[in-house]
């Protein structure tokens, strides 16, 4: 058998590319080693009758233009938004409530602090103009520095007008800010910890960092890049779970003439002088092509590669890839919708809850990811899908989706075989605090561990973002150094998951931009 074009993973970058490749004429095959195609969007049953989001619960950072060039809307897309984005209930019973009104959070926040109230609108209006200026670059190809060309020329010129038009003030601060502490940042603008912190959450996200670490703000700014999230973050839903947005995308790829075969492992990348000629698969069968595109993340496809042919160096470099996975999953089923102290209703509820009382709080909870240890007092990132799509459980009940964050994907004095149920005990424990009697609304739980996100689901590391980001794996450095355009290593051998740039998480951009440059650059 021979294809033109080999997609290695069904993720959603895999299959985003795959989508725009074909849209675009070529012949396109995708090979995914799991039963469905998804990867980190897959739903899952927590028990019969209730389904789970994936391990990212939220779609509100997917590219617009994705959502309209691949006509996911015509392929069953549907997106929910709520008023809310963020909820952060705090000791004591009070709370913080963050809305997509930038004026009625700033009305609230009063409650807590006159002065963070008024410095509210000013820091969501730089945080929109930085990440707009992080959004032009997310879009770009990032230039060859070696050997520069006109097309390079001229996404620096843009670049540069984007930056321009920043004006001279915001653009000295989105300078001095990118390489900061998140802590820092918000620290200098608000004096309540009841704010600091769950805003601080967004710069650690899915990250092995703590909210004091260098360049953690890039991470916070970028978090807002290119969508409607501000200083609070975005909250959309997919209706039918993230499951639905993968089921979209499959019936892009389908639309536009592309393959899919499920339960097709590729254990090897097959390359002959310099050029990526094809895979072999799990059980022998080897596919010839003209060009291959992987969307698994850059350590696991370059280790798929002729060691011989990769060399030394290159081996070294790429193990050195760093993917330390340290957010676990807990899916609960419940029986009843739990009673937030603070939340006065459902609608506060509605977005993420965010379990983060202070910096200090986020800061301890990732100091036991550098000593492997679960954290016993983690943060958590919570959202009840059923309050918008109640087609998730059965009537009446719900499921509720937890990142928990920390937790090493190796731990030093046990094994995750033993450990499991407690990361739900200690879940469960710490929601006690702010949903009193949540622990007799359990019905069933599930537990996603970083080990299992590197067994199941194919993540080195257990890292869902394929790679770390922080500005040492960020633009012309992700994955490597001179590895950013999207070509890997080889000829013929392209990059299009999350470890490429600009990275993230459900995205689309490391798909969608890969297909650009591999339509610029393929010649047959």
């Amino acid at each position: 058998m021979r294809s033109h074009i080999l997609v290695v993973g069904g993720g959603h970058n895999g299959l985003i590319t795959a989508a725009y490749l074909g849209k675009a004429g070529y012949d396109v095959t995708v090979l995914e080693r799991a039963d469905e195609v998804g990867g980190i969007l897959r739903n899952s049953e927590i028990a019969p009758g209730f389904t789970a989001p994936g391990i990212i619960h939220t779609v509100g950072r997917l590219r617009a233009s994705v959502v309209k060039d691949l006509k996911l809307a015509a392929h069953g897309l549907q997106l929910l938004t709520p008023d809310v984005r963020m909820f952060a209930p705090q000791p004591g019973g009070k709370s913080v409530t963050f809305w997509g009104d930038v004026g009625r959070t700033a009305n609230e926040l009063k409650a807590i602090s006159e002065e963070d109230a008024t410095e509210y609108p000013d820091f969501d209006k730089k945080v929109r103009a930085i990440a707009s200026f992080l959004a032009a670059i997310y879009a770009v190809t990032p230039p060859n520095i070696e050997a520069p060309s006109i097309g390079d020329a001229i996404s620096g010129l843009r670049l540069g007008k984007s930056f321009k038009d920043l004006g001279a003030r915001t653009g000295r601060e989105t300078i001095r800010s990118l390489p900061m502490a998140i802590a820092d940042v918000v620290q200098e603008v608000f004096t309540s910890e009841a704010i600091r912190g769950p805003l601080a959450t967004r710069g650690v996200r899915f990250t092995s960092t703590g909210p004091w670490a260098a360049g953690t703000a890039s991470v916070f700014f970028g978090d807002s890049a290119g969508n409607d999230g501000g200083a609070a973050g975005t909250a959309v839903f997919a209706k039918g779970g993230t499951g639905a947005l993968a089921a979209a995308l499959r019936g892009a790829v389908e639309a536009f003439g592309g393959r899919i075969r499920t339960g097709a492992e590729v254990v090897e990348i097959r390359v002959r002088g310099r050029r990526a000629i094809g895979v072999t698969l799990a059980g022998g069968e080897q596919i010839n092509a003209d060009l291959v595109v992987s969307g698994m993340d850059p350590k696991r496809t370059l280790n798929l590669c002729d060691p011989v042919e990769l060399g030394p160096e290159m081996i070294w470099r790429a193990n050195n890839i760093r993917t330390p996975g340290a957010t676990a999953k807990v899916n609960l089923a419940l029986g009843a919708l739990p009673a937030f102290t603070g939340a006065e209703g459902t609608e506060r509820l509605q977005g993420r809850i965010v379990i983060a009382n202070s910096i200090d709080h986020v800061e301890k909870a990732k100091d036991a990811f550098k000593y492997g240890h679960i954290a016993e007092e983690p943060w958590l990132e919570v959202t009840i899908p059923t309050l918008l799509d109640p087609s998730l459980a059965p009537e009446g009940k719900h499921v509720m989706s937890i990142a928990f964050e920390a937790a090493p994907r190796h731990l030093r004095d046990a094994e995750w075989s033993s450990e499991r149920d407690r990361l739900s005990e200690i879940a469960i424990k710490v929601l006690e605090r702010y949903a009193p009697g949540i622990g007799g609304l359990v019905e069933a739980s599930q537990v996603i561990t970083p080990e299992d996100l590197e067994r199941d689901y194919g993540l080195s590391g257990g890292h869902v973002e394929h790679a770390e980001a922080g500005l040492d794996q960020f633009f012309l450095w992700r994955p490597l150094n001179g590895e950013a355009r999207y070509k890997l290593v080889f000829e013929d051998l392209y990059l299009c998951g999350s470890g490429a740039h600009p990275g993230g998480g459900i995205t689309g951009a490391p798909g969608a931009n890969a297909a650009r440059q591999i339509l610029k650059d393929i010649k047959f």
